[in-house]
Formats: C-alpha cells, structure tokens, sequence
C-alpha cells in the first residue's frame, strides 16, 4: 500500500493538461516538481536545455553515483526515462504521468541501493511533438561522444483490465498478442536484443510481460516508433520501451478522460518493482529495493 500511497501522491501532482502551447504554466509546474523531486532524493539534478517552437524548454535530469573506487573509471550509465508533456486537452494521466510517478518511485529505491555504475533518471519535454526533447539530448550525446549503457523508456503504464478482448492487436505485430489486457510490452531493436531481453527477464516474475524485437529501428511497424527510444535506436544505442500500448488497450489515450481514476495502481506498482529489478540486475546492484 506503501508503493500505491507513493504512486498516487505523484500522480496528484502531476496529472493535468501539459503542453507547450495551450497549458505552458502546467508544464513548467511538471518541470519543476520532477526537478523538486529528484533533488529530494539526493541525485545529482541538472537540466538539458534545446530550442523548439519559438521557444527554450528543458529535459529534467537526475543522476544516481556509485560509490567511487579508486582505480576503477566510472561504468557508462544506465538511462531510465520518461516524458512529461501532454497533448492539447487531455490531462495525460496513462500518457504519461503513470511513467512519471513510477520513475519517481524507482528513483527513489533505487537511492537506497549500492550501485556500480550511474543511473540517468530523464524526463524528457515535448515527446508529443516529434520526440524534440529526446532527439535533442540524444543529438548531444552523440556529438559529445558519451557513451550509455542503453536506455529504458516508460511510455504509457498505468492502465491494465483483465477482461477478454480488452487488449487489441497492433497491426503486423508478428508475435501472438494476448486478447487480455493485463501485460506490459518491452519492445526493443535488433540491435537493442540483450537489453530486451535481460530487461524481459528481470521484469517476468513482478507482472506478465509480453518481448518484442523490430527489425531495424522499427519502420516496418511504425506504432513501436512511438516515443523517446526511437532516437536512441536511430543513433546506435541500445533502448527499449515498456509500455501497456497505449491506444491499442486504453480508450481514454489522448483524450480528456485520461484521468487518475482510470488508472490501475497495482499494475502501476508491479511495473514499478518490475523495474526496480531490471535495474538491479543491469548495474549489479546491491542492496534491497
């Protein structure tokens, strides 16, 4: 109950139409409780700027250290992200701030934690415009040349039913897909398989869960294109999206009844300890979540 009072405080927060242009004050408040957020966590916040719509906005970072080690350079990190923003009139509780609450919640267990390599917890802006805010970080990334252990992004996991036929089918998805709602999908490229995988794996005993791996960067099947991992798979590093597939499950995606009181808490909370694994096991962490 811990994990859902946690889960529904953020939520309270951060539900609510973001958009640059039709609600710019409500996505700067988003902006800056995940700034907030992150600090009272004890990570290392900073904040990546770029330019779009006539405007100046703001990817939200918070870095988790490892310990240091003397002779040992540091690992390249992990990233773990989601984006913030919302269409015009919807107040995105599933899209996205069911990411959001859960990235905080992971966060802030994964503080508690002895890590060996850092941990990049992102919120990304405008990913409902073009993916700018990600294209922009990950531009930089490849022009500074740093390196990423690979990336996991959150898009859509709050909204899960157990009834048959709730779950719709994406058109040529070449795998069985379940007519049950009640899973989260790992999507990944074939040059993200391992992450898939091991993402897959550590997630399996905490919900159903349900891999996928696209060939190229996924312009076959245009819906896994969808979100922040896309530029990641475009410029050669490892990414995967967890996602309750949006649109193909949920009603309410994009519209102005995409509220809190849709959302499925324990699904939310199950992804939550899903992740929670995932990471321990690609940074070999020790400590309890």
């Amino acid at each position: 109950m811990a994990v859902e009072f946690r889960l529904r405080t953020h939520l309270q927060v951060l539900v609510g139409e973001r958009h640059p242009l039709s609600s710019p004050a409500r996505l700067h408040q988003a902006e800056r409780y995940l700034y907030e957020q992150f600090s009272k966590l004890g990570l290392t916040v900073t904040t990546h700027e770029f330019e779009a719509m006539g405007g100046v906005y703001r990817n939200v970072i918070g870095v988790a250290h490892p310990p240091p080690k003397q002779d040992q350079p540091v690992l390249p990190p992990l990233i773990v992200a989601a984006h913030y923003d919302t269409v015009p009139g919807s107040p995105g509780a599933d899209d996205n701030a069911s990411s959001l609450a859960v990235l905080l919640d992971v966060a802030q267990r994964i503080t508690q934690t002895s890590l060996s390599r850092p941990i990049h917890f992102i919120a990304f802006g405008l990913e409902e415009e073009d993916l700018l805010g990600s294209r922009a970080y990950v531009a930089h990334l490849t022009a500074t040349r740093k390196p990423v252990q690979g990336a996991i992004i959150l898009e859509c996991v709050g909204y899960a039913r157990d009834e048959d036929g709730s779950q719709k089918i994406p058109p040529g998805v070449p795998i069985a897909v379940p007519p049950v709602g009640n899973f989260l999908a790992v999507i990944g490229n074939q040059s993200s398989s391992s992450l898939t995988m091991a993402v897959e794996q550590a997630m399996r005993p905490h919900l159903p869960v349900l891999p996928l791996i696209v060939p190229g960067n996924g312009e076959l099947l245009p819906d896994t294109r969808r979100s922040d991992h896309t530029p990641f798979w475009e410029h050669g590093f490892p990414a995967v999206m967890l996602t309750d597939t949006a649109n193909f499950r949920n009603p309410h995606y994009h519209r102005p009844t995409d509220t809190i009181d849709t959302l499925n808490l324990d699904f939310m909370s199950a992804v939550a300890d899903g992740l929670t694994a995932a990471i321990l096991c690609l940074t070999e962490t020790q400590g309890t979540p």
